[in-house]
């Protein structure tokens, strides 16, 4: 099957502007940028007449997917009261069928936005991956370890064996939830497992303040002397969520080749954890990403706020307008997020490199003046997922014009509303 995305608006986080042109689509993969009236022969021609701006697919680098059950409830809570008061207790009842049925929710949002592969912490991950790959969605799971139960770090191991023959859609981490609710020689232990087998590892770090005071008080150490100590750094990745109080000076003199930092906005500021010193780290390492965290914190799923909050919330906190630019927050939304999670030759729109694609449709009133010159602070700054129209991944449409093609939407949501009703009830 090949398909020609014609006279279309291509921009990427690598652009310093868009270029009008077409992209050829054939066995998955981008086999040729072409001019915009290309009259290359495909089995399928869609036409943006110039109207439509074709971008990489967005990448969430951190949720949870199946918590879009739990969304509204223990709201305006600080984290720790919000997870041990509202969260935690109705967790205890998850089963199978709710992560299932949640993750299948989760996906209509994400990919009507544009999301193309989430990186995802949870429990029964493989529901999360069979939804995954049911929605024709590339997916990084992770079992999330608390505590210093040992079947729990086994199930994430055997869940990187039992889907490791699909690495092109699946690329299983390793995820000790927090440096606070694993003790550290478990920790050590996860790390030094996930260098041995090549699997990268996810991990909540330095969320709120008041970790910086845990890391003194429980092992006498720095947030550096943590990431060193714990072995997280000698992971062949390792993809670090939050951050929120790891400052620039904290990354001084670290390896940082295999590191990736999710930057997640929007939650941060709801639950009042803070704001991420973007700008600064982003003078340490260009290997940041964005993440929407779950849907019951954030609680929305939509990868186009995080990168629009991305940009216009440092500027405001460093009073400079010239910090987070439009290419940075395109690029961390993108190439950033699929870099962290382990898919190569994904986030830009290049020759060879994966059909994850999504067409926006520049006919609203806010694309007024959009030009190839200021097409990506246009996107960034007057866009929104409301103007995607189709997603692609792998050269296969999963959403198309408001429809989710080989996906029941009616079902996924008549049943999701019987999940939810049953862990609340």
């Amino acid at each position: 099957m090949t398909t020609l995305l014609k006279n279309v608006l291509i921009c990427d986080g690598s652009m310093d502007r868009g270029r009008c042109g077409s992209v050829l689509v054939a066995d998955g993969k981008i086999a040729a940028l072409l001019p915009p009236e290309s009259g290359e022969k495909a089995d399928e021609t869609v036409d943006g007449r110039g109207r439509m701006a074709l971008i990489p697919g967005f990448v969430n680098a951190h949720s949870h997917a199946a918590m879009s059950l739990l969304r509204g409830i223990g709201e305006e809570a600080p984290l720790m009261e919000w997870l041990q008061t509202k969260i935690w207790p109705v967790e205890a009842k998850l089963r199978k069928e709710h992560v299932l049925w949640g993750t299948r929710l989760a996906l209509l949002e994400m990919v009507s936005g544009g999301t193309t592969a989430f990186g995802d912490m949870y429990f029964e991950m493989d529901a999360v991956v069979e939804a995954s790959l049911e929605a024709g969605v590339r997916c990084a799971p992770c079992r999330g370890i608390v505590g210093d139960e040992r079947w729990k770090f086994d199930d994430g191991l055997r869940l990187a064996e039992t889907w490791k023959e699909h690495g092109d859609f699946v690329s299983v981490q390793l995820g000790p939830h927090a440096p606070y609710t694993v003790p550290l020689p478990l920790m050590k232990e996860i790390t030094a497992e996930a260098a041995a087998r090549g699997l990268a590892v996810h991990v909540h770090f330095l969320e709120t303040e008041w970790e910086l005071g845990y890391l003194k008080d429980e092992f006498g150490m720095t947030p550096a002397e943590y990431l060193e100590a714990s072995g997280i750094l000698e992971a062949p990745g390792a993809l670090l969520a939050h951050c929120v109080w790891l400052s620039p000076e904290d990354l001084a003199g670290l390896n940082l080749d295999a590191l990736s930092i999710a930057h997640n906005p929007n939650s941060n500021l709801k639950l009042g954890s803070g704001v991420m010193d973007l700008p600064g780290l982003l003078g340490r390492t260009d290997r940041i990403a964005l993440g929407t965290d779950g849907a019951a914190s954030n609680n929305r799923l939509d990868l186009w706020g995080e990168m629009r909050s991305a940009s216009v919330l440092h500027k405001g906190q460093r009073r400079d307008a010239t910090v987070v630019s439009a290419r940075q927050a395109l690029r961390m939304a993108t190439y950033g997020g699929a870099e962290a999670l382990g898919f190569r030759k994904k986030g830009f729109i290049r020759e060879g490199w994966a059909a994850d694609l999504v067409l926006v449709d520049l006919d609203g009133p806010q694309y007024l003046g959009v030009s190839e010159e200021n097409i990506l602070p246009f996107l960034v700054y007057a866009g929104s997922s409301a103007d995607v129209r189709c997603t692609m991944v792998a050269g296969r449409w999963i959403y198309r014009n408001g429809t989710y093609p080989g996906v029941d939407r009616e079902k996924i949501l008549a049943k999701a509303r019987e999940m939810r009703d049953n862990l609340l009830g």
